[in-house]
């Protein structure tokens, strides 16, 4: 059977891929884009609650964890997050920013997929759906010879592995692109869910049981060589929010984290100065001063401080402050891939050429996106590695 000759195969439709497979095609190379989904850029679609948060304007190496984040210095400066923002707005897609510089579409996240087809196929790239691969093997020409799973053999030049990392499962994530990698024998670091809910013990879950969908929109976590400040959750399983996801990233097993929230409250002090200045009020009340009123009680409770501030020793006073202010708990795990955002880990960087993403040992393989291990905390970094590794790639393959 004929093989049909094509100079880039990219396998995965997502916005790594896609960007590619626009970038390739405007340099006149001839690409196919292969998904085994029946729709493209599914976790684009999902993503921001359905508005994607497709960029952040603060993106920079410094923002990015894996065994050298330097390694996506490259790529960010080239394709920067105002090149991703004018492309947004030449399709005349209306955008807001949110916190922390993160930008997210005014209606749907559809509008970015479609965005990226556009760009694709205006390129002259092809999409091909609901099609897997099935073979991949080194061509005789130094390409690639692949077997589709629509029973098409194609000889490549240029491959290009973007179908992500584990992440949601249920959307079809596999670990393809880091099977593939090692059979052609790069090296793949360690992988595990980032951006993901941490979980409890059952004793601890137990005990924290009422607070289940309770709040804190203003907090600090600190986990390893994380720490950010933003708003945590409490769920059934442990603890979520975005302040949780983003520490996810740094914390390993048997280590705890450390939870303030009341960050701008130096909270022992302000209870022994309340209780000299309004003895008459009551723990539970001066507590939800700063805490949402369930969450007082539960502080309350956990010290068995009951009744006024006055009937409080200052030492009490002084142990409700630094349960509030530097909760210490330790975690027995994460959710898993089933809710994390994005794999940390992937293939290694140091096997991989830094401005065009192509492998060092093999020639004319290349890896983008989520498949690389260069991992972006929550708030639009990792959309924008997507845009910018699937960019550098497109230059070159």
């Amino acid at each position: 059977m004929t093989s049909e000759v094509l100079d880039v195969l990219i396998v995965g439709a997502g916005a790594a891929g896609m960007m590619c497979a626009a970038a390739a095609g405007k340099r006149g190379r001839s690409v196919l884009v292969v998904d085994h989904a029946r729709d493209p850029g599914e976790k684009i679609r999902i993503s921001g609650g359905g508005r994607c948060n497709f960029t952040n304007l603060g993106c920079g190496p410094h923002a990015f964890l894996g065994e050298n984040p330097r390694f996506a210095a490259s790529a960010l400066s080239r394709y920067t997050q105002h090149d991703f923002i004018a492309l947004v707005n030449r399709y005349g897609i209306g955008w807001h920013e949110k916190t922390l510089g993160q930008l997210f579409c005014d209606d749907s996240a559809k509008a970015i997929v479609a965005l990226l087809v556009r760009e694709l196929k205006g390129a002259g790239a092809t999409l091909s759906l609901g099609t897997s691969v099935e073979t991949v093997e080194d061509g005789p020409d130094g390409g690639f010879a692949v077997t589709l799973s629509d029973g098409r053999r194609l000889a490549v030049a240029a491959l290009v592995l973007a179908t992500g990392g584990k992440s949601i499962p249920k959307m079809g994530a596999t670990s393809w692109a880091y099977d593939t990698a090692r059979s052609f024998g790069l090296r793949v670091t360690d992988t595990r869910p980032a951006l993901v809910p941490l979980t409890f013990e059952t004793g601890l879950l137990e005990r924290l049981k009422p607070l289940a969908g309770v709040a804190q929109p203003d907090a600090v976590v600190k986990a390893g060589a994380g720490r950010f400040r933003e708003g945590v959750l409490f769920t059934h399983r442990g603890l979520s929010g975005p302040a949780v996801l983003q520490v996810s990233s740094y914390w390993r097993e048997g280590e705890a984290i450390e939870v303030d929230l009341a960050p701008d409250l130096d909270l022992g002090t302000v209870l022994k100065a309340r209780k000299r200045a309004a003895g008459r009020q009551g723990v539970v009340t001066a507590l939800a001063e700063a805490l949402p009123r369930r969450l007082a009680e539960r502080v309350a409770e956990e010290a068995e401080a009951t009744g006024t501030l006055a009937d409080q020793p200052d030492a009490r006073l002084a142990a409700l402050g630094e349960a509030v202010n530097r909760w210490r708990v330790k975690p027995v795990g994460s959710e898993g891939y089933r809710t994390a955002e994005v794999t940390l880990g992937g293939v290694a960087t140091d096997e991989l050429n830094q401005k065009t993403l192509e492998a060092r040992r093999r020639p004319g393989l290349f890896v983008i996106g989520e498949a690389v291990d260069i991992t972006g905390w929550l708030g639009g970094y990792n959309f924008q590695w997507a845009w910018s590794s699937g960019w550098a790639a497109g230059q070159a393959c």
